[in-house]
């Protein structure tokens, strides 16, 4: 929050400029960097018509709270108002949104969109938008989980007349989204008076409201639950249940004896531990326990969130990523579920994040900091970004500091790769990630192993098995040819991936779908995805029947070993200061992940000519063979 105060004295200070200079300092302190032109405009311009219009219907002490901060998440309420209802006596919010539009209409055929002048792009509509802010203050704080019906909301397009909007509302209107424009003025002053009361000031309802524990709803976990149990039947076998008992006996114990446990599980591919973490979190909001999941990468979080909240959208609040949690005080949390955890950075810094919270905290200690019971699942053969330091020893340390106990589970038993721990066997083999060097493959009735003699053929063989057999597939590649920028809607994509006179575009970075291909988060789920090479960052933590593998000029046999060769890499987290070390692990670590994708069967391919025939020496037994 920016800024707090009476509606009156919010009057008071538009009037004589003192409010801008004040959100201006406060904006620039909490984010590092001054706002921009169309924020602070917006500023001077909506707020004073906001304060305008609570003074005007005679709720001068309403307290209001402006770019009112969601409780973990980065989006930001335009003003909260806090106050006394008139009727109840409880404690009333209303949650405004501002728009300075003269208009805007719905979006093709979907009114939750709406399309506006002054953008490219259609936005969410501000009834819309309004509405799934109040369901989230309601989710997230624990002064409004047991009374719901103390949130209203509101968008005040204030430039608007009711002609150049009336589109807007073909959307549901509600006590959460409604709409008011400039010209139905006197309609917006009286529904305000039936949320405030005028006879009592604000300051303690909006003191009530910040003071509201940041914890999931317990009616939002039980829905979380119901979706879960609903979507999935998890079976957990051996050293899974294991694991599953021992973290839910951590929270009974940290719950009773009112101590902290950190609980590390580890285990390869496929091992299961996505699916331990859904099970404990389905079983933990059965029992109404506040938990939260996490995870440090944007395709997984994004596939979390369709998967458990495909058919209740608000289940989608309870997946969030590692540096949620920066500001957020100790022991908030019963349980947060790190998955993904050799994901951490070093720290939640980033480029945007303000000055103030560059504090160079560990990621590793915040997470353990929000929560009675951090859980932290991993697998250390997939650390492949400098800065990535999600290890068990790492762990370890960080617990042994705060004088906490640290129990750990390994996985053995996998279920990716066709369930084939030869062929797990023969990946980190054959990448020198255990000592022994490359040893051939041996067929196995679980796991399918290739070598095609081109990308044409890959690309062909993988077709084939999607058509014919019904399989999903996809291929991907070292970091090994440079990434255009995005292209525009409606043009082709940049086919980056060129060998020979094959060439393939890489999947697409953005959030958005373009000329046919998914958003980065959904390339390795959406059938859509096989027309675009991956990279390590979307196909890790994501598995499909048939994987494709290329493996670039950065990995290549010399002699009698395999060689790294930075030069050759193009991922632009390798700086100088990355040590040819760490640049040598990581480079071995994404082909590790790029080849444990594979449920049914893997096609590998070498652009190295010396490469490609040690790698049909160890698959086909000779030098050469047909793979189609």
């Amino acid at each position: 929050m920016l800024f707090r105060a009476s509606a009156r004295t919010v009057a008071v200070m538009g009037l004589d400029g003192s409010l801008f200079l004040h959100l201006t300092e406060q904006f620039v302190h909490m984010h590092g960097y001054r706002p921009g032109p169309s924020e602070a405009r917006s500023w001077e311009r909506s707020i004073p018509a906001l304060a305008s219009a609570l003074n005007d219907a005679g709720l001068g002490d309403v307290e209001v709270m402006l770019e009112y901060a969601l409780p973990l998440n980065s989006k930001r309420a335009d003003a909260v108002l806090a106050g006394v209802h008139p009727v109840s006596g409880e404690p009333s919010y209303v949650v405004v949104e501002l728009k300075q539009w003269s208009q805007a209409s719905p979006h093709e055929d979907d009114p939750v969109l709406c399309q506006v002048d002054a953008y490219a792009q259609p936005v969410l509509n501000p009834i819309e938008q309004v509405r799934r802010y109040c369901e989230y203050l309601v989710n997230f704080n624990g002064a409004l989980a047991e009374h719901p019906k103390r949130v209203s909301g509101v968008a005040y397009l204030h430039n608007a007349t009711e002609f150049g909007v009336s589109g807007l509302r073909e959307i549901e209107l509600d006590d959460r989204g409604q709409l008011f424009t400039g010209e139905s003025r006197g309609a917006f002053l009286s529904h305000l008076r039936t949320k405030l009361s005028n006879k009592h000031p604000g300051a303690r309802a909006a003191d009530e409201l910040q003071a509201g524990r940041t914890v999931p709803s317990k009616q939002l976990m039980a829905l979380a639950a119901q979706e879960v149990r609903e979507r999935e039947q998890f079976v957990l076998l051996d050293e899974q249940q294991v694991a599953y008992r021992i973290v839910l006996n951590a929270v009974r114990r940290a719950k009773r004896s009112d101590h902290k446990e950190v609980v590390v599980v580890t285990g390869g591919p496929g091992t299961g531990k996505s699916v331990i973490a859904l099970s404990v979190l389905g079983e933990l909001y059965r029992q109404g326990v506040p938990a939260l999941h996490a995870t440090g990468s944007q395709s997984f979080t994004k596939t979390m969130r369709k998967v458990a909240g495909a058919r209740k959208r608000e289940v989608q609040d309870l997946f969030k990523y590692f540096n949620s949690f920066m500001t957020t005080e100790k022991n908030t949390l019963d349980v947060v579920i790190c998955d993904e955890a050799h994901r951490m950075r070093e720290t939640s810094a980033n480029r945007y994040t303000s000055a103030v919270h560059r504090t160079g905290r560990p990621q590793i200690d915040e997470l353990i900091d929000v929560a009675r019971v951090p859980v932290f699942l991993l697998d250390e053969h997939q650390v492949v970004r400098p800065g990535e330091m999600g290890t068990v020893a790492e762990i370890k340390a960080a617990a042994e500091r705060k004088g906490i106990d640290c129990h750990l589970v390994r996985l053995e038993s996998q279920f990716r790769c066709g369930g084939s721990d030869a062929y797990l066997r023969w990946v980190v083999r054959l990448l020198g990630l255990e000592p022994g060097g490359p040893v051939s493959w041996e067929p196995d009735d679980r796991m399918q192993l290739h070598v095609a003699g081109s990308p044409e053929e890959m690309e062909a063989f993988l077709a084939g098995r999607r058509v014919n057999d019904q399989f999903s597939a996809r291929m991907s590649a070292g970091y090994c040819w440079p990434w255009s920028p995005e292209p525009k809607p409606g043009d082709p994509l940049p086919a980056d991936v060129v060998i020979g006179d094959w060439a393939r575009p890489w999947n697409l970075r953005g959030e958005r779908a373009i000329s046919g291909a998914p958003p980065s988060a959904l390339w390795a789920t959406d059938p859509a995805g096989f027309g675009q090479i991956g990279c390590v960052y979307t196909a890790q933590g994501f598995e499909y029947d048939w994987s494709g593998v290329i493996i670039g000029p950065d990995l290549v046999w010399r002699a009698d070993r395999w060689v790294t060769d930075r030069t050759k890499s193009k991922d632009p987290v390798f700086k100088k200061a990355t040590s040819d070390a760490d640049v040598d692990r990581l480079i071995r670590n994404t082909y590790k992940v790029l080849l444990t994708r594979g449920m049914v069967g893997t096609v590998v391919y070498s652009t190295d000519p010396a490469s490609q025939e040690k790698l049909r020496e160890l698959v086909h037994g000779q030098p050469s063979a047909v793979l189609l």
